[in-house]
């Protein structure tokens, strides 16, 4: 063991230096907010080097337990569920101007499974996503989200801890294996970047998914863009909110969505696994939740609030993503939705818009993303003359 640390903290260190520079872009004089679980202490250490020698003025580090949060899910009164303590929304206030990073990748992926689902859904400070939500329509901080392998999230994978096959796997999808990490990050942006300019210029009005349990027509928002996860502050910051990601994405017309659409891999929400869901969806909302396992969960999210059962984005991925490739479930939404097409429900992307989101932006303290992409699945875009523009088969980019 001793002889492989070395190569871990290079590593590790090289990972930190793509999340600050590249993910969140901190920039010089910046206070960068920290959050991340007690079992990622060494990658918050790291990216904690990494922000200060970016330049940062502070780096404040907070660290979460979820052991903590089971018991509160357990034992707590309900009002606890959704309590928003005044310090804490004094200290998301606080983070106007700054970075942000986070850390996901589950250590523990089984704590919530003895829990009952509808309180795990149920269980959102939704006065401070309220405040995170109003940032983020703000664009008033850069921010980004990175992973850390670890043993209990090896085993949920390959069913074993083998944390160095995980990290090889991480390396890729972020392409931290290339010889110039942050030029290559460049370049899949700008490709990204085209395909979202290809699908703005057909001017589509509707996305049409068709496939096993899928047949769901989306409208789209006129004043909408396709766009890729390369976002700008409004001081004009560039960065990466989600290091990999894969996707080319749009905010809908939450009032314009009909059909059934079926979940294509497993989707971890609250600690707990996902399967096998299905949504029918009316008149724009979501009326009915069946799954093979967890429904109980979505449920009690989508009562979090008015707006929750309302879709907010639709993205699409094809064969070309490197999460993809691999050809691997991570029981993690951070990479499993850069694995294929994925839709959210809840809070709308407000980045879409190229000034204020308008009424047909869903608006919610929900933003859950979930994987309906595929070889299975077609993909096409509907002009407002009704013509039908193919843009995916066969997990194949159909546009230029």
């Amino acid at each position: 063991m001793a002889a492989i640390a070395p190569a871990i903290d290079e590593r590790l260190e090289a990972y930190a230096d793509l999340a600050v520079r590249v993910g969140a872009n901190v920039q010089e004089g910046q206070t960068v907010f920290l959050t991340t679980q007690v079992e990622h202490a060494p990658l918050a250490r790291a990216l904690t080097r990494a922000a200060y020698r970016a330049g940062a003025r502070y780096v404040d580090v907070r660290y979460r337990d979820d052991h903590v949060r089971h018991a509160m899910i357990e034992l707590g009164p309900d009002e606890a569920l959704t309590h928003s303590p005044e310090w804490m929304k004094q200290l998301y206030r606080a983070m106007e101007g700054g970075a942000q990073l986070w850390t996901t990748g589950d250590p523990e992926p089984q704590l919530m499974n003895d829990l009952d689902g509808e309180r795990v859904g149920r269980a959102r400070m939704k006065e401070v996503v309220e405040i995170i939500r109003d940032q983020m329509v703000e664009r008033s901080l850069n921010w980004s989200g990175v992973a850390y392998p670890s043993e209990g999230w090896a085993t949920q994978i390959y069913g074993e801890p083998d944390v160095e096959r995980l990290w090889e796997a991480v390396a890729f999808c972020t392409r931290l294996d290339e010889a110039d990490p942050v030029q290559a990050w460049r370049d899949h942006m700008a490709r990204l970047e085209e395909r979202g300019k290809q699908l703005n210029e057909l001017g589509l009005d509707a996305i049409h998914y068709t496939g096993p349990g899928t047949d769901l027509t989306v409208g789209l928002n006129p004043n909408a863009r396709w766009m890729s996860a390369l976002f700008r502050t409004r001081d004009g910051i560039e960065y990466v909110p989600n290091m990999p990601t894969e996707e080319v994405f749009t905010t809908p017309d939450c009032r314009r969505a009909e059909g059934t659409i079926r979940s294509s891999r497993p989707l971890v929400l609250d600690g707990d696994i996902i399967e096998g869901l299905q949504l029918t969806v009316k008149d724009g909302k979501i009326v009915d939740v069946q799954a093979d396992k967890g429904a109980g969960i979505v449920r009690g999210q989508l009562e979090v609030d008015d707006r929750a059962a309302y879709l907010g984005e639709l993205a699409l991925v094809d064969g070309t993503s490197r999460v993809g490739q691999t050809h691997t479930t991570f029981f993690d939404t951070l990479y499993d939705e850069n694995a294929t097409c994925h839709i959210a429900y809840g809070f709308g992307v407000p980045e879409a818009f190229e000034g204020e989101p308008d009424e047909g932006m869903n608006v919610s303290a929900v933003h859950t993303d979930f994987m309906v992409g595929g070889p299975e699945l077609s993909v096409d875009g509907i002009t407002k003359d009704g013509r039908a523009v193919p843009i995916l088969r066969e997990d194949v980019w159909q546009l230029g």
